[in-house]
């Protein structure tokens, strides 16, 4: 390095605090910013200093904040930021639940916010245009689920399921909505219980395995 010590390079006090030695260093840093062999010297001298602390925390003589960072203890910080948090989760939920793309999430919702859209504006088909929207919609269902796991039955038998707990929620719900609050406005209870099932058909679509 050169025929003087760590300190004397840096210009601190071997009875210096680490926030002196800090802002020396720094200072020196910014002064000599375009001399290359300066600034390694510096680096040099800085590194040896936090070493000999180090030893003398090993040694019992002082006390180093733990926020001093040493060169050997650089390294094994990476490990310790990389592990991954605890599944609070129960591990029945994690298997049932999916992360969905992007692409997961929109490419149902664009089909089904298609068939909601036919379903509520579209007044003249009737009866029959909703249970065409409804065949489509299990349909894409059973397309999306059995895509994810490749498991076909188990996509038919969840889609009926939603279907079925889709419309009977519609109508209990559509008709306290109708009695009670008067929110439904023009809808039918058919076509919002029809709407509904297409919201909890994407749900289960993206965001079930």
């Amino acid at each position: 390095m050169s025929d003087q010590s760590p300190y004397e390079i840096l210009g601190v006090s071997e009875d210096g605090s680490f926030d002196e030695i800090q802002d020396v260093r720094n200072r020196l840093l910014e002064q000599y910013s375009g001399d290359v062999k300066r600034l390694e010297l510096i680096e040099a001298a800085y590194d040896a200093i936090l070493m000999d602390r180090l030893r003398m925390r090993q040694e019992g003589k002082i006390k180093v904040p733990e926020r001093i960072r040493f060169p050997e203890a650089r390294s094994l910080a990476g490990p310790k930021e990389s592990l991954a948090p605890s599944e609070k989760s129960p591990a029945w939920l994690q298997r049932m639940l999916d992360r969905p793309t992007p692409a997961d999430i929109l490419m149902p919702g664009a089909w089904y916010l298609g068939l909601s859209a036919i379903s509520i504006f579209y007044q003249a088909g009737g009866s029959q245009l909703l249970q065409l929207a409804l065949v489509i919609g299990v349909g894409i269902s059973i397309y999306f689920l059995n895509r994810k796991e490749g498991k076909f039955g188990r996509s038919v038998l969840l889609t009926l399921a939603v279907l079925i707990l889709g419309l009977i929620v519609g109508q209990f719900l559509g008709s306290w909505l109708i009695l009670q609050v008067g929110l439904i406005g023009h809808l039918t209870l058919n076509q919002f219980s029809t709407a509904l099932t297409f919201i909890l058909l994407w749900l289960v679509t993206s965001f079930l395995r």
